[in-house]
């Protein structure tokens, strides 16, 4: 086998170390010279000169390839192809794209049904299908979860929802009183490597981590929550005050079809406990033959909370004359989670820090005296918003209120 001079890519503990592209050529050069027995010119310019710098750039890419092969084990480093591998190591499949989702609330006649999948349709023609069966109340309307039948963040500002598309005896009208909660995009290397994090408690059973991970997994869900009460006692919990019963299972969802949700539930909840909230699903156990035992499954379908913001920044006649657009689109983007940073959440706290860089990066001659946050219009002054467990954030840009002082 013939030598070479070209030095190897060394393989340490610590990972592979390629070596320089500059004595890769160096490397070549004396390779070639040795070929035809010394002597050769040395310069770059000469065709051997120009052979040895293209056998160079070859071996770089080369090294480079094999860099990147090496790197793509690493869970930290992974993507596309290869992290849906590592994965799939535990079980996991990287999330497909969803579709906003919106409470919206149908109008009709006190006790006519609203079939599970029945559709409405916003102000640009998107489709939502309604994802839970439901039955309007005597105050002549019930407040349905709505999903948007394209996927991605498409908005649903409020009011958008507006027409029934497929009818159902007795409902009259429909419309939402909040903006919906955006879907998702394919699951980005970030977020997918977030959840593996998360996930490897999903091949466990009886925790709260379990049911979390699990109850993630499920298709279409946007968000989630799960608690547990291990006390014989009533817990409040949160900033909505939510009273957890004793020796129970808490678990807040948004998005998602009940029937995965409660079998996602089941499959990991520790045997005994109760449950909280106010959607519930009979689960079979089909290990057994006829008859079969069945179990009913609750869970909370997070309610909509509306946020407000005000921004008051200094007056410049030098500002864009669509300054106040670009401000609400930049804290609609950060509430939500386009700038690449967590978007809020259930449960979750937001702050008034959060959304300083966005705005300031909406033009250079912005100058912010403050950025206040508040759940009513009239008092919109906190410097920080939380989250009940059983709700989910929504911002419409109608309610960031941009003042120049």
């Amino acid at each position: 086998m013939a030598k070479t001079n070209v030095p190897r890519i060394d393989w340490t503990d610590a990972g592979p170390i390629a070596p320089a592209e500059s004595a890769v050529l160096e490397g070549v050069r004396a390779d070639i010279d040795a070929s035809f027995g010394g002597g050769v010119n040395p310069g770059l310019t000469t065709p051997q000169g120009q052979l040895a710098q293209s056998t160079t750039a070859i071996v770089g890419s080369k090294n480079d390839d094999m860099l990147e092969v090496a790197n793509q084990v690493d869970p930290d480093q992974a993507s596309g192809r290869w992290q849906d591998a590592i994965g799939r190591i535990y079980f996991l499949n990287r999330i497909a794209a969803t579709g906003t989702v919106v409470t919206g609330r149908c109008y009709g006649l006190v006790g006519s049904p609203i079939p599970v999948g029945s559709v409405a349709r916003d102000i640009n023609g998107y489709l939502y299908s309604s994802q839970s069966e439901a039955t309007i109340s005597a105050s002549g309307f019930v407040d349905v979860q709505f999903q948007c039948q394209t996927t991605g963040p498409i908005a649903c500002p409020i009011g958008a929802l507006s027409r029934i598309f497929t009818a159902a005896q007795g409902w009259d009208r429909v419309t939402n009183l909040t903006a919906g909660y955006p879907g998702q995009n394919v699951e980005s290397r970030a977020e997918f490597e977030a959840r593996r994090r998360l996930s490897v408690a999903a091949n466990s059973v009886n925790m709260v981590q379990s049911v979390y991970a699990k109850v993630l997994s499920v298709p279409n869900v946007l968000d989630a929550c799960v608690l547990d009460n291990p006390r014989g006692k009533v817990v409040i919990f949160g900033a909505t005050n939510y009273p957890l019963l004793a020796h129970s299972l808490f678990v807040s969802v948004v998005g998602g079809d009940p029937s995965a949700i409660a079998h996602a539930i089941w499959n990991k909840k520790a045997p005994g406990c109760d449950y909280n909230g106010d959607t519930s699903y009979i689960v079979f156990d089909t290990s057994y033959e006829q008859p079969q035992p069945q179990y009913e499954i609750s869970w909370v379908t997070a309610a909509p909370v509306q946020c407000y913001f005000e921004v008051q920044i200094q007056a410049n006649e030098k500002l864009p004359s669509n300054v106040g657009e670009l401000i609400q689109q930049a804290i609609v983007g950060a509430f939500n989670g386009a700038d690449g940073r967590a978007r809020a959440r259930i449960g979750s706290t937001t702050f008034a820090g959060r959304y300083y860089a966005g705005v300031s990066e909406t033009d250079e001659n912005v100058n912010i005296f403050s950025i206040a946050l508040g759940f009513d219009p009239m008092n919109v002054s906190q410097t920080s918003l939380s989250f009940g467990i059983d709700q989910y954030p929504t911002l419409d840009p109608s309610n960031i209120a941009v003042v120049q002082v």
